[in-house]
């Protein structure tokens, strides 16, 4: 059962952060500070050991199978699906699909659906701040269909333009697609006011949720977005998995994206007709120890509570917050009213680069780059940024640890 946020004084995060051994080494000869999160979050030991069960006592292949093995691999595999169901209250187990990851059920949203439905004129709105995974696959169908992309820009302070997003909408729009939390700058957005206005103009929406499924509770319905996407190996899972929720309406008149095994009902040389949903999504032999492992994950998130992580990382942003702005020179890209712990920052004198490779060699992990977001780059003129984003088993001591590293990076440069 989840813990109320209001609880959250009396968890003990210190003994959660020895959930995580990789936390627990040195790195250049400096105890590991590990700030990237938001590319890829940590595994707490019982997920790894539940991934290990499976390979070591229940590894067999689901479905079909009528041998106690393959039956006991199919009841985890499917029971995970209906774990992830209620973690993010959809109303069917049957509107979870398994994918690769985020970018995956992008992709097979935007091939299924977009190419099944989209004319030439029809518009798809995407924001100025979006991961590549949204832009990328919608500009490729619109190559194919005639579609128009059509872009929400950002505002200084980092924050979507909503009066410029309800002039976009039309009787043209088809899709709008949006990232839930910046992976760039941290800023939270308006989701469901978002998907309320998009569906006002008849429109389907997609929310990309990588960012936002491992820091705050989600609920589905209340959203009422039509898809939803996010992986695995943000939320404390194994990589190279995800889930696509979508409406069971629209899944079921979507066409399949890929063929093969399990994903069909009868085949001829002359005809092949399809598996219901999700299963016609889902072709080839599944991920079925990445699925076990996200269960997993899931039961471990759900322990502590998602409103206490949200909580407890909004406390950590804060402080983190605080103390880099203290440093001369330092200026922060993404200052929305409503972030979450991403913390996104430059030196108009130093390359972000340089900034962490010298926090590197005294252990504190950060990411660089355009963190494949280079449209939000361009509006603020920069090349790359460097961002630290935290977890919840992220502490004081490791955001103090990071801006006495930046301070003594910068005296390379004085």
């Amino acid at each position: 059962m989840e813990q109320s946020a209001l609880n959250i004084s009396a968890i003990d995060f210190d003994k959660i952060r020895k959930d995580f051994p990789v936390l627990n080494q040195n790195v250049n000869g400096h105890p590991l500070v590990y700030l990237d999160n938001a590319a890829s979050s940590q595994m707490p030991q019982r997920v790894a050991e539940r991934i290990h069960r499976y390979h070591t006592g229940e590894h067999s292949n689901v479905h079909r199978g009528i041998h106690t093995l393959s039956q006991k691999a199919t009841d985890a595999y499917e029971a995970a699906r209906k774990k992830i169901q209620h973690f993010i209250n959809a109303a069917d187990e049957h509107e979870i699909i398994y994918t690769t990851g985020t970018t995956d059920a992008i992709n097979l949203v935007a091939n299924s659906y977009g190419l099944q439905n989209f004319l030439e004129g029809d518009e798809v709105i995407l924001s100025e701040m979006e991961h590549h995974a949204n832009i990328v696959p919608w500009q490729m169908v619109a190559q194919k269909t005639g579609a128009v992309i059509k872009v929400i820009p950002v505002t200084d302070s980092g924050e979507l333009d909503m009066e410029a997003y309800k002039k976009l909408l039309s009787p043209k729009t088809k899709m709008v697609s949006v990232i839930h939390i910046s992976n760039a700058l941290g800023t939270v957005n308006p989701v469901k006011e978002i998907v309320d206005l998009a569906h006002e103009a008849g429109a389907v929406t997609l929310i990309d949720g990588a960012q936002s499924i491992p820091h705050q509770k989600i609920d589905i319905q209340q959203m009422d977005t039509d898809f939803y996407v996010f992986s695995s190996h943000k939320m404390c899972g194994p990589t190279g998995f995800g889930i696509l929720y979508g409406k069971k309406h629209l899944l079921e008149g979507m066409p399949p994206y890929r063929g093969g095994g399990d994903m069909i009902d009868k085949v001829t040389f002359e005809e092949t007709t399809y598996n219901v949903v999700p299963f016609r999504f889902e072709a080839g032999t599944p991920p079925i120890a990445s699925s076990i492992g996200l269960s997993e994950a899931v039961d471990y998130l759900s322990e502590i509570g998602m409103d206490a992580i949200e909580e407890r990382e909004a406390q950590l942003v804060e402080y983190a917050v605080n103390e880099l702005r203290k440093i001369d020179g330092l200026r922060f890209i993404g200052e929305a009213e409503n972030r979450a712990s991403v913390v996104s920052f430059v030196f108009d004198h130093i390359h972000a680069s340089d900034v962490g490779t010298i926090l590197d060699k005294q252990g504190i992990a950060v990411r660089t780059g355009h963190h494949c977001a280079q449209p939000i780059m361009r509006r603020f003129n920069i090349p790359a940024t460097a961002r630290a984003s935290l977890a919840f088993y992220n502490n004081h001591d490791d955001v103090d640890r990071l801006t006495d590293g930046i301070r003594y990076a910068k005296t390379f440069f004085e």
